[in-house]
């Protein structure tokens, strides 16, 4: 499902953050992994009023021995690995790449070479985010990457659904990291308390109204979470359900991904509301910008206008 798997590299100890991920997602998904350098020309032209053909193809060549250094590193893992380097601006030529090579899933650190910063994601990431035509991850550089590469372990999966069908096109992905991984999946509804007539307080019907409200979208989300629960492409999988009820989903999920010690979460690029003009809905946008961990997100639209297929079967994997 996830093959090839591409990882741009800026050559920054924050970006080699990924790399243990792209063990453990490489190791589970069977893929291949395409590291990716890309050179900003425009950079260059800024340092020197005339361009550099000499000291432009030293770069080059430093480029490539440093990613022959990473894929030497990665081959220990039994990682199959393709490099690459480009020539161009970077997040256009990441993109357009991707799209060319038919990747699947794009491993990215939320900062890079420019540092880490107040920002949730450095301008780069963003700008690859939102224009990759693929699913992505994106894993948080808190610090920079360590010498001694190690296997991440996904032992704690959250998975937040709405009640969609596209909000659950993330679910085969996700069973087959919780096989390889022995994950267990924690699968997460939100009902939303209703947002009532701005009246200051609210009067005694109002609350009851609301009340009632959320009684009955209770109900529906316990049957709804069974549902999903005993479904097929889980079988097998230690899974548990949860059911929160706030006015904020946002805010609560993060909460729970933070109080739970959550090693990834995992989410589907829209859900019930999302537009297909828009490559996210507001949840993931949210998540994007906010989460405080590695961020899965499967986009459900494809990178040329074609029917979407929801009902995706897993194939068979080893376990670990």
């Amino acid at each position: 499902m996830f093959d090839p798997v591409m990882v741009p590299l800026d050559g920054s100890l924050l970006a080699e953050c990924v790399l243990q991920h792209v063990v453990a997602i490489a190791r589970a998904f069977d893929a291949k992994v395409i590291l990716l350098r890309v050179l900003d020309k425009k950079q260059a032209s800024e340092k020197a009023q005339l361009f550099d053909l000499v000291n432009w193809q030293i770069n080059k060549t430093g480029a490539k021995l440093y990613l022959e250094k990473i894929s030497t590193r990665l081959q220990k893992s039994g990682l199959r690995i393709e490099t690459a380097v480009l020539e161009g601006l970077v997040a256009e030529s990441i993109t357009e790449y991707a799209l060319k090579r038919g990747v699947k899933l794009i491993i990215l650190s939320s900062h890079g070479r420019s540092g880490l910063s107040q920002w949730g994601i450095s301008s780069v990431t963003q700008k690859i985010i939102f224009s990759a035509p693929t699913s992505v991850l994106i894993i948080r550089a808190h610090q920079p990457a360590t010498s001694e590469l190690l296997e991440q372990q996904y032992t704690r999966l959250m998975v937040p659904l709405d009640g969609s069908r596209r909000a659950e096109y993330v679910l085969p992905m996700v069973t087959l990291l919780a096989r390889f991984h022995r994950s267990r999946v924690s699968i997460v509804h939100v009902v939303k308390t209703p947002e009532m007539a701005r009246q200051m307080p609210l009067a005694h019907e109002d609350l009851e109204l609301s009340d009632r409200i959320v009684a009955r979208n209770r109900e529906e989300a316990i049957r709804y979470l069974d549902q999903v629960r005993l479904q097929s492409p889980l079988e097998g999988i230690e899974v548990q359900t949860r059911l929160l009820t706030s006015d904020n989903a946002a805010a609560a999920l993060h909460e729970l991904a933070d109080k739970e010690n959550i090693d990834m979460v995992a989410l589907s690029a829209h859900g019930y509301s999302g537009y297909n003009q828009w490559p996210y809905g507001s949840m993931v946008n949210n998540f994007i910008l906010y989460s405080k961990v590695p961020l899965l997100i499967v986009q459900d639209l494809p990178a040329k206008e074609e029917p979407v297929v929801l009902d995706m079967v897993p194939r068979e994997h080893a376990e670990h």
